[in-house]
């Protein structure tokens, strides 16, 4: 029984160990991105990139350590666009808190729902709305994706941090 709950715990410390580093599973990433592309007709799928992975890890890293993975995004004008995702622990009635399972498709899916407020006519969202996630993940001259997540340990928030290239949302433009 013993040798047993010691696989068990040392198959949980690898989980555990891989979301810490920020794995995550860019095809699933890419995939359900291009889905939402392709819902609207844009057709240029996005690719990943593996050098805004590492820029969206380093700033993921850097909400986990000087903000308790809080959302804040890198660079108000930067030279990409930036989608943040936050999600908080599963906490017990007991007081416990556990890492909330959240995958690619549930982050990208969330972004995606502002679908639901974005008027395709006017180029804006509804009154009080938010839709600017989601037209980032379908402006049509946005070829790259790389997203990269951080947990806090004392907390078990997690916050996902993905970077596109070229940016979108410009002032007075249409996505698509």
């Amino acid at each position: 029984m013993q040798k047993f709950s010691k696989t068990i715990f040392f198959i949980a410390l690898l989980a555990s160990a891989s979301l810490h580093a920020g794995a995550i599973d860019s095809a699933e990433i890419v995939s359900v991105h291009n889905e939402w592309r392709a819902d609207v007709g844009v057709e240029e799928k996005l690719s990943y990139s593996t050098s805004l992975a590492k820029s969206a890890q380093a700033w993921a890293d850097n909400l986990k350590k000087t903000n308790h993975c809080k959302m804040r995004h890198s660079k108000p004008d930067g030279e990409y666009g930036e989608n943040l995702y936050w999600g908080s622990a599963l906490q017990w009635s007991d007081g416990r808190k556990e890492l909330q399972k959240v995958t690619p498709r549930q982050v990208v899916d969330a972004w995606g729902s502002e679908k639901a407020d974005y008027d395709y006519a006017t180029n804006d969202c509804e009154q009080g709305k938010m839709c600017g996630h989601y037209t980032q993940i379908i402006w049509r001259t946005t070829k790259e994706v790389g997203c990269a997540m951080a947990v806090c340990e004392d907390s078990k928030q997690q916050v996902w941090v993905c970077q596109y290239l070229p940016p979108g949302n410009w002032v007075g433009e249409k996505p698509y």
